[in-house]
């Protein structure tokens, strides 16, 4: 069995264990956690029968990895099972209907050739046959700091909401006062450095699938299109907030008009 089929069928069945218990808990977040595991999966079947260097694979793995933990840790911690259902769920949910328990199905499933796409730039590094050199250190300390800022962006979000002062309100406290959505930003960022374990490698253009697809579901599927919806419905500072601060990048606030 080839990594990729591995794969498919074990993060299917992940999915269809996490979609069955969403049909008792109501909570389709689950499906960001199913997504994580999943591609760290792929990253780590990858690893173990790849052809390429030893120390090479172990440094794919290990990205892949520590992203995937951080990320889930989060994710249970915060919003897979929590009492209230991630706004842009919760927005499918109304939306769907009836149907909603379906459509939930195949959103589920949706995770696992997402995952695999993912695990691209991971394959790719896993190939290859020299020795990683500067180029796995490099990868790990920007992935490192993408991983810190989007931990930081976090705990800072977390932090706002914790205060009930803040019920309804924008958060604009560290990392926020220079983007809209900072955990994003610093999610693509990661994305990059298999893009540098990879350098110079055969087929190394496919490693640019991470960030660019990243950036297609961050910015204009799942991600930033559906968070902003659902924040500026509910939330009456949120337009003040959009015309004096970033969307994605970091960047020093404008003035109000």
């Amino acid at each position: 069995m080839t990594p990729w089929t591995a794969g498919l069928a074990g993060s299917a069945a992940l999915q269809t264990t996490l979609w069955l218990v969403q049909l008792r808990t109501g909570n389709a977040a689950t499906a960001d956690l199913g997504w994580a595991l999943s591609t760290a999966l792929f990253a780590l079947l990858h690893a173990a029968a790849g052809d390429g260097a030893v120390e090479r694979r172990a440094w794919a793995a290990a990205l892949l990895l520590a992203w995937s933990l951080r990320l889930s840790w989060h994710l249970l911690r915060d919003r897979a099972f929590a009492a209230e259902e991630d706004g842009r769920y919760a927005a499918f949910r109304a939306r769907w209907g009836a149907s909603a328990p379906l459509k939930f199905l195949g959103l589920y499933l949706f995770q696992t050739p997402l995952a695999a796409l993912l695990s691209v730039p991971a394959a790719v590094a896993a190939a290859d046959a020299r020795a990683a050199g500067w180029a796995g250190p490099l990868a790990a300390l920007w992935a490192g700091a993408a991983v810190y800022g989007e931990t930081l962006a976090d705990a800072q979000l977390a932090a706002f909401r914790a205060d009930p002062a803040n019920k309804g309100r924008t958060c604009r406290a560290g990392l926020w006062r220079y983007s809209r959505h900072p955990n994003y930003f610093f999610e693509w960022l990661f994305w990059w450095s298999p893009v540098v374990l990879a350098a110079g490698a055969a087929g190394w253009a496919w490693t640019l699938l991470g960030p660019a697809v990243m950036a297609l579901f961050l910015l204009k599927l799942t991600g930033v299109a559906v968070t902003e919806a659902h924040a500026a419905a509910s939330r009456p500072d949120y337009a003040d907030y959009m015309r004096t601060t970033s969307m994605f990048v970091p960047w020093f606030p404008r003035s109000a008009p």
